[in-house]
């Protein structure tokens, strides 16, 4: 599999100590709650709620442009409660999906416009199609192809979704690189 090579200003993103690729135009509230484990790229317009709980994110994650990430509203002892958010490892969200999700395990694909209700949960090495809207509480197993509004399983991923998602993964991050600037000879 070959990914195209994918440009980008350098003067409109920042790149932190752990390699996660941050653009500047987004919407990141409670930084001290956000975990990012390294090597993630989040793009123009995300919105990430960590000022509500806690969000972890982990390694060689994408996060496209204009996707929401917040906590989900739990109730307990009649008391509402944000809970925590946990996005694992070599998840691909797509453009302009909302994530209210408890847990999206890793090697998940999120096709565009998803929309994952609250406290949803979404096992590992599984694909959302686009525009699925997920119910609050329901929870899907690993390998599943989910669609639909609601969604349901409609199908099942191969068992090499796990190899083909650290594949593209890895090689998202590789081949998102600054543009070269143009240098003059004097």
């Amino acid at each position: 599999m070959d990914l195209p090579i994918l440009y980008y200003d350098e003067t409109e993103w920042a790149k932190t100590h752990t390699g996660n690729k941050v653009n500047k135009k987004h919407a990141i509230a409670g930084t001290q709650n956000i975990v990012i484990a390294g090597k993630t790229i989040i793009e123009e317009g995300v919105s990430i709620r960590g000022d509500l709980a806690t969000v972890k994110i982990g390694k060689h994650c994408v996060l496209k442009s204009r996707c929401v990430i917040r906590p989900c509203l739990k109730m307990f002892s009649k008391k509402p409660t944000m809970c925590n958010v946990i996005i694992g490892d070599y998840v691909f969200i797509d453009e302009d999906c909302v994530v209210n999700a408890a847990q999206i395990y890793a090697f998940v694909h999120l096709g565009a416009r998803a929309v994952l209700g609250n406290g949803c949960v979404i096992r590992e090495c599984s694909r959302v199609l686009p525009d699925t809207v997920i119910p609050a509480d329901a929870i899907f197993p690993p390998f599943s192809t989910i669609g639909g509004s609601p969604a349901r399983v409609i199908g099942t991923e191969p068992l090499c979704a796990e190899n083909l998602m650290t594949e593209a993964m890895t090689m998202y991050y590789d081949n998102f690189v600054p543009q070269q600037r143009a240098t003059t000879i004097a």
